[in-house]
């Protein structure tokens, strides 16, 4: 049997200060590993924010986020990932827009890259990212992940199309509280059509920069929720609105044995 535990850290954002958000969230993922976990999971843009017209988002590849998940995952001997704004290192490249990169490092110095297939149009990512054409499934410990970032979990086809080579689908996401419903429906969607783990992510908290007063400027409400739905699409453990660490196993004989006795993804056309 393969088990894999995973820890999933629910937080907020400072908004574009990655030294705080470094120092908040270190001690957190050395507390996860602490309590088990191989792989630790932060949100989308999990050092500045999500605000991709601020020229500010950006890193090299390999920057200093990058370098971070780099750092955590060598300290603790474990597997750690989420999302910065990369730009390519290739300065001839016609398109310069960043991508929104999961980045998941290795306890080995070991780094898979997953760019965002699907910029979130809607609020206007697009102008400033461009979209990746990669699938990326990394093997843990035995258990198959495969990454996605927030917006591409409305897209079911990309799940559908890594579903036979993978246990587990892990999405890391700011997605904001008035659009919680969809968030929920889809990530369990998500397991049950494709006989698989869904590990979820999402960040808690306002966007923005404070004010003199201390309060956060943005518009938008992140609704936390971070789940990890089962195979046959139970809730294993799911978080509420709060800044919170959730833990779940998974069981890639779990995954293998659902599959075998409901024989559905060999009926797909």
């Amino acid at each position: 049997m393969s088990t894999l535990r995973i820890a999933a850290i629910q937080h907020d954002i400072a908004w574009f200060d990655r030294d705080a958000n470094y120092t908040m969230l270190a001690p957190r993922i050395a507390a996860a590993a602490a309590g088990g976990a191989r792989l630790v999971l932060l949100t989308e843009t999990f050092a500045t924010g999500f605000s991709f017209s601020d020229p500010a988002i950006a890193e090299a590849e390999g920057g200093p986020s990058s370098q971070f998940l780099v750092a955590q995952a060598a300290a603790h001997g474990i597997w750690v990932g989420g999302s910065c704004a990369e730009f390519a290192l290739d300065p001839s490249a016609d398109d310069q827009r960043v991508s929104n990169v999961f980045v998941l490092a290795g306890p080995d110095g070991t780094v898979h890259r997953y760019r965002k297939i699907h910029p979130f149009s809607h609020g206007g990512e697009d102008a400033y990212v461009r979209a990746g054409t990669d699938f990326v499934t990394v093997e843990i410990e035995g258990v198959r992940v495969s990454l996605f970032v927030c917006y591409d979990l409305r897209f079911a086809n990309e799940f559908w199309a890594l579903a036979e080579d993978t246990d587990a689908y892990l999405l890391v996401a700011n997605w904001p509280a008035k659009r919680r419903h969809h968030w929920q429906t889809l990530a369990r969607a998500r397991a049950i059509e494709n006989q698989a783990y869904f590990v979820a992510v999402n960040r808690v908290g306002r966007d923005g920069p404070l004010d003199a007063d201390g309060r956060r400027t943005g518009q938008l409400d992140h609704c936390g929720d971070s789940m990890v739905v089962d195979p046959l699409g139970e809730v294993l453990v799911h978080a509420a609105g709060t800044e919170t660490t959730i833990f779940a196993d998974i069981d890639s004989d779990h995954v293998a044995s659902t599959r075998a006795h409901f024989r559905f993804l060999q009926d797909r056309r």
